[in-house]
Parts: C-alpha cells; structure tokens; sequence
C-alpha cells in the first residue's frame, strides 16, 4: 500500500484529504507541526508527498527545494494560489504536480496515480546533483552510464545524500559502514572517504565530499568539468 506525507496546516482540509486518500487505499501520514518539516516527512518514508504552499514558519516552496535535495520522493502542490509565478516556480523547484484548491476529487486522484506510476522502481534511488544512487546495489547512474562503488564507499555516498547540504558526523558514518561507531580507526574512516572522493573525481561529478571541522562531512556541489 502506496504511503502518502499530507502537509496541510488548515485541519478540515487536512482531515478531508486524508479520509479521501484512505477511502481509495492509500496509507496516509499527516504533519501537523511545522517546525522541522522536511525531517518530519522523510522519517515517515512516504511514496509521495501532497503539500501546501502557505504555511507556519517555512513556505512550501522551501519545503519542495529542501525535500528535493534530500531524496527524490514525489511531491504534488495543492494550494488555493493560483498566479502562474507559483507554478512554475514550484515546478523548477522540482515538485511533480501542481494543482489548485478547490479541487475536484477525482482529478486530484488521477495525478497523483499518475505521479507515483512514473516513480514505480525509482523507491531504492537516491537523487545527487546530476546523478542517482541505488541504494540496494550502491550502482551509481550518472551520464547515461553505471558503476557499482564497493559496498563502504555507496554507504558513505548514501548517508551523505540522505543528508544533503547538511554536515554529517563522524559517528553516523561510521554507524552506516560499519553498524557502530565505537573501536573503528579514524584512519579506516579516511581511507573510504578518500576512496570516495577518488571515484567521484574519476567519473566528473559535479559534487565532492568535503570536511567540515570539528564536524564531520558534507555534499558540495562543484563547477562542471
């Protein structure tokens, strides 16, 4: 059963899209605080994300650019803006669909069938700049080719991605590659690290793993070569 993130402050419209989505068989999850949204969506593991443009704290356009950056789940716009500037900006920022309120029902549904059909077997890809991770097989696809990293260089590829533009500590790398963080040699942390930056420099990616002191690592996007 396909998982649907609603995030949508005004409660009756909230517990109206979620009582629709369940009655046509989807799982549904909802956010209802609007202090960490991104993080909140991602720890539900939705297949797609239905949200709100006008919102506490951080709009849904922040929202969309930071989901994006993060994963590569689907996100669908439902907002009662309806300037053609919103559109197209929600769309560069990535969002799969925009639609406004009111809404009718059954066109709602279709898109969003129609979203998570062109998202079938992308639930195990992460999205990098220009690229895309297999996080079961760690196969990276990036220009029209594919290369299998060895297994600790896709978990720090993937642990990296799953926290996009953020630092990531020395110790949640270390809990990803090696299920602990406790009598692991710092050398063997810098050794894949630079094993990954290797790999990354081969294939031109736009993107390296940069060092953040006293922190940890984090995803930098760099200058196309």
């Amino acid at each position: 059963m396909k998982r649907i993130c609603v995030v949508e402050d005004e409660v009756l419209v909230r517990e109206e899209l979620s009582s629709m989505l369940e009655n046509n068989g989807y799982n549904v999850s909802v956010i209802d605080k609007f202090d960490d949204v991104s993080s909140d969506i991602l720890k539900h593991e939705p297949d797609l994300v239905l949200l709100d443009i006008n919102l506490p704290n951080l709009s849904g356009f922040q929202i969309c650019r930071d989901l994006k950056n993060k994963s590569s789940v689907p996100v669908v716009i439902l907002t009662s803006r309806d300037d053609l500037k919103d559109e197209l900006n929600a769309l560069e920022l990535g969002a799969d669909e925009f639609m406004t309120k009111p809404y009718r029902k059954e066109r709602l549904l279709l898109r969003i069938s129609n979203v998570l059909k062109r998202y079938e077997g992308r639930s195990n890809l992460l999205e990098g700049p220009g690229f895309l991770l297999d996080r079961l097989t760690y196969t990276l696809y990036i220009d029209g080719t594919s290369v299998i990293l060895p297994k600790n260089q896709g978990k720090i590829l993937e642990v990296l991605l799953q926290n996009r533009g953020e630092e990531v500590s020395r110790q949640e790398i270390s809990d990803k590659v090696w299920g602990t963080s406790e009598f692991i040699d710092e050398n063997a942390l810098q050794v894949n690290l630079t094993r990954l930056k290797k790999t990354m420099a081969s294939l031109n990616m736009p993107c390296t793993v940069q060092a953040v002191r006293g922190v940890g690592y984090k995803i930098v996007e760099t200058e196309e070569k």
